[in-house]
């Protein structure tokens, strides 16, 4: 068995300590993310505060952790949902095909035209701000490569020998999808999920920086960011920090989705895909 290059266990290692601390939140974090200590307002860091505080005097740290709860939860949430349905798209489209893959083939070119975050704040500002809102504009806006992949690589699977030998047994088209097809689409797929969840973090990030995210006192990293702009030379670690563990989360989750998608050869679509199925895409 291959040895995980370095840099994707290093990946993995600091993905994993940061899950594991916000995870933890309510037994580690030293305070209530919500707790003020305004005679402790924008504090450098020191033994009580590690991060130092807020312009609230709120402890970094605590909100730090805390708010990670929900970034991450949204983008894992945004990932499963939006993986499940493209994957339901695309091969329902390429096994159905006829007008039903001619409408969403359509549709999805549609939606790929449009830039994701502009969708998503169009969703986000007529649904209103909070949770269910905002991971529905994720979904609506983000299924659509899921979709094109799936569709793509179900169409060369579909074609192959022991696809047709099912058929001619008299296995049922369901069967057929569930036994032969999505494991055979299950490697690109995992690929294609890890990248997108850096994706959706960063989606994440800039809506509740916009203020479409969580409402105080709840706190996100997005948020916590638009919070500390006004004071970013005055205490620079309240913008610092929640910037940082979003694009090392964003960062360390796409080394690990880059290995994978090596690892399973769908790296790139249009290299690995047979040139039937490109033709069919």
């Amino acid at each position: 068995m291959r040895k995980l290059p370095v840099h994707v266990r290093a990946a993995g290692a600091v993905l994993l300590l940061i899950v594991l601390s916000v995870a933890l939140a309510a037994w580690i974090a030293p305070y209530p993310p919500a707790e003020q200590n305004l005679a402790a307002r924008l504090a450098a860091p020191d033994a009580a505060h590690l991060l130092g505080t807020d312009h609230l005097g709120r402890d970094t740290l605590s909100r730090l952790l805390d708010g990670g709860q929900f970034s991450l939860t949204i983008a894992a949430l945004a990932t499963v949902l939006t993986a499940v349905t493209g994957t339901a798209v695309g091969v329902l489209s390429a096994r159905r095909r006829g007008w039903l893959d001619e409408f969403f083939t359509r549709t999805n070119d549609v939606l790929l035209a449009m830039p994701e975050m502009v969708v998503a704040l169009f969703l986000v500002a007529a649904l209103g701000t909070g949770y269910p809102s905002l991971l529905l504009a994720l979904t609506v806006t983000g299924w659509t490569p899921f979709a094109r992949l799936a569709r793509a690589l179900a169409y060369d699977v579909s074609a192959r020998g022991f696809i047709e030998a099912a058929k001619v047994v008299g296995c049922p088209p369901s069967f057929i999808v569930l036994r032969h097809i999505l494991p055979h689409l299950a490697g690109p797929l995992l690929g294609q999920a890890t990248l997108r969840f850096g994706q959706f973090l960063i989606n994440v990030g800039a809506l509740s920086y916009l203020g479409l995210g969580v409402q105080p006192p709840q706190s996100d990293w997005g948020s916590m960011l638009a919070a500390a702009q006004p004071y970013a030379v005055r205490a620079p670690l309240t913008i610092l920090v929640p910037g940082l563990v979003i694009f090392a989360v964003a960062l360390c989750v796409t080394l690990i989705g880059q290995h994978v998608s090596r690892v399973t050869g769908s790296r790139l679509l249009l290299s690995t895909v047979p040139s039937r199925a490109v033709a069919h895409a």
